[in-house]
């Protein structure tokens, strides 16, 4: 897993930084310009951490670890293939679910969603999406693929649920904007001990 992030940062990190740059300039420019009214930092911080998630997502999915396998039209087939808790499990099928766990959350939080079901829609087009591009660009289609990221989806929208109904003090803007100072910090935290800058034992 600390191999995966490290390689994906090592080659996107130039694009996160000049898209980020660019949108946090317009946005800084616009809350300026509107005297900061209704700015909230969670809410900017989660709008950031999409569309770092968003490039860290295309990387993955048409960059990296290249397949020149053979495509999958048969559910289940390559899902069962691996020994449970293998290292090839981790990464084809809880790898799968965890890459989209983010996008059922951000899904779920952007459409205020009460139930499921855009959720499901979203997350099933955006996978069948990625897996019919994939197949285009000379990678593989996997349908057990798309049921992962539908599983992972899912997940990501019942975290979402569980926050929602937090206590009413856990939900407030004060707090939120402690939190995500906190998450962010760990998260530079972790960049910089994987990268050998700094060292942490406790940060895994």
């Amino acid at each position: 897993m600390v191999d995966t992030v490290k390689n994906i940062f090592e080659y996107i990190w130039p694009m996160i930084v000049i898209v980020v740059t660019i949108i946090s300039s317009i946005r800084i420019s616009y809350l300026i310009k509107n005297k900061f009214k209704d700015f909230k930092l969670y809410q900017e911080l989660i709008h950031l951490s999409f569309i770092i998630y968003i490039l860290s997502l295309f990387y993955i999915v048409t960059f990296q670890d290249v397949n020149y396998g053979t495509s999958n039209f048969t559910l289940f087939k390559e899902m069962f293939r691996y020994e449970f808790g293998s290292p090839l499990f981790i990464k084809n099928v809880l790898g799968n679910i965890l890459l989209f766990i983010p996008l059922g959350f951000y899904i779920s939080y952007y459409l205020r969603s009460e139930n499921s079901i855009s959720t499901l829609i979203i997350t099933i087009l955006s996978s069948i999406t990625i897996e019919s591009t994939q197949l285009v660009i000379g990678r593989v289609f996997d349908v057990d693929d798309i049921i992962l990221n539908v599983v992972g989806g899912i997940v990501g929208y019942l975290f979402y649920k569980s926050i929602i109904h937090l206590p009413k003090f856990v939900q407030k803007t004060w707090f939120l904007n402690i939190i995500s100072i906190i998450i962010v910090i760990v998260l530079i935290l972790y960049l910089l001990n994987i990268y050998g800058l700094i060292e942490i034992g406790w940060l895994f």
